[in-house]
């Protein structure tokens, strides 16, 4: 695997944490979203966050051979784009932020879609993490 593929996969080696590496990823996913949210269009934003859903799915479909595992928690970039979900549409504000990553990370860690995890190839990877980013960001709408 290359070094570009691994930085990929593991958000920039974040998925290396001894300590919570979805955590550490999820956070690489907020510090995207905030460079993103500055800089870019909404549409800009979204259209990012889809390209790497697909490069997410492709890439993580070569984690065995990398990770020797499906779902190695090595793997991070699934939690980058579950924030980067979360956080579609949201009017920017600390609050929202922080709601936001709080919101994920516990849908992410109670996984009530794990069924998901089943799906063959990379799109197990990553469905989990999709639903856990849907469902903070209708409860985000909701609150705010």
């Amino acid at each position: 695997m290359s070094r570009a593929r691994l930085l990929f996969l593991t958000g920039l080696g974040t998925g290396y944490s001894p300590w919570a590496p979805g955590t550490m990823g999820s956070l690489v996913g907020l510090l995207l979203y905030l460079v993103l949210w500055h800089h870019f269009s909404w549409f800009i934003y979204a259209l990012f966050t889809l390209v790497l859903l697909f490069l997410g799915v492709a890439e993580s479909r070569r984690g065995p051979e990398f990770f020797g595992e499906e779902d190695s928690p090595h793997i991070v970039i699934d939690e980058i784009v579950g924030y980067l979900v979360t956080m579609i549409g949201i009017p920017y504000g600390f609050w929202a932020v922080v709601l936001g990553f709080l919101l994920f990370r516990i849908w992410d860690i109670w996984k009530p879609f794990h069924f998901l995890e089943n799906v063959p190839g990379g799109w197990g990877v990553m469905l989990d993490d999709l639903a856990a980013g849907v469902l903070a960001n209708i409860m985000l709408r909701i609150i705010f």
